[in-house]
């Protein structure tokens, strides 16, 4: 997986950043030190693309900041065995999957725009990431048929968080989300025995995930 190797004096920059502000998970900060994120991006973007700063990509998406991705990943709480099973619902560009195959054993990534689908699942191969499964899909559906997960993250936002998700959780399963509400933004920690723990307001400004699967693109 040669092509995920980041530059590693800017990767060690980032991760100094990122332990200034309270990411403390090892295997978090490894993946993020080891993973590119300028492979997934336009080229013109690379002198960027390990800055602080939210990144675009095809079909009007966007890559979240370093930050938010760190904090999405930590809330997680992903064992060190890499034994487990994630459903990664909106799988954008593929950094987000490229980062969860570090820490897992098999990632599943569903994707409503079909011309991302396609670009990513073509990316992670040509990279060398071969524990992953990209799906064009309704990701608000879950994969039902790849269940139970033991973890499962939304890249985006919400009001409220479908059942068939938490319905497709592993015994000792957690879903991590953002709910938005009338007060903004909160963290949204689900698991499998419909316990529900929301963390402080989230500054991620993450854009709503939308249901269905995407009619032009």
């Amino acid at each position: 997986m040669a092509g995920l190797i980041a530059d590693p004096l800017r990767a060690a920059r980032m991760i100094l950043a990122l332990r200034r502000q309270g990411i403390r998970d090892d295997g978090v900060l490894s993946a993020l030190e080891t993973v590119d994120r300028a492979a997934f991006v336009d080229p013109q973007l690379e002198a960027v693309a390990n800055e602080d700063v939210v990144l675009p990509i095809a079909c009007g998406q966007s890559i979240p900041r370093p930050l938010i991705t760190a904090k999405l990943l930590q809330a997680l709480d992903i064992p060190p065995d890499n034994a487990q099973r994630v459903l990664l619902v909106g799988a954008g560009s593929g950094y987000m999957v490229a980062l969860l195959s570090q820490l897992c054993r098999h990632v599943y990534g569903v994707e409503r725009y079909k011309t991302l689908a396609q670009a990513t699942a073509l990316r992670l191969e040509a990279l060398g990431v071969s524990n992953v499964t990209i799906r064009h899909g309704d990701g608000l559906l879950g994969l039902p048929e790849h269940g139970p997960f033991d973890r499962i993250l939304l890249t985006g936002s919400l009001t409220t968080i479908p059942a068939v998700l938490i319905e497709q959780l592993s015994r000792s399963g957690r879903l991590v989300g953002i709910v938005s509400g009338s007060g903004g933004q909160l963290m949204l920690r689900a698991y499998s025995d419909r316990k529900i723990a929301f963390e402080d307001v989230f500054h991620g400004g993450l854009g709503a995930l939308v249901p269905g699967l995407s009619q032009s693109l």
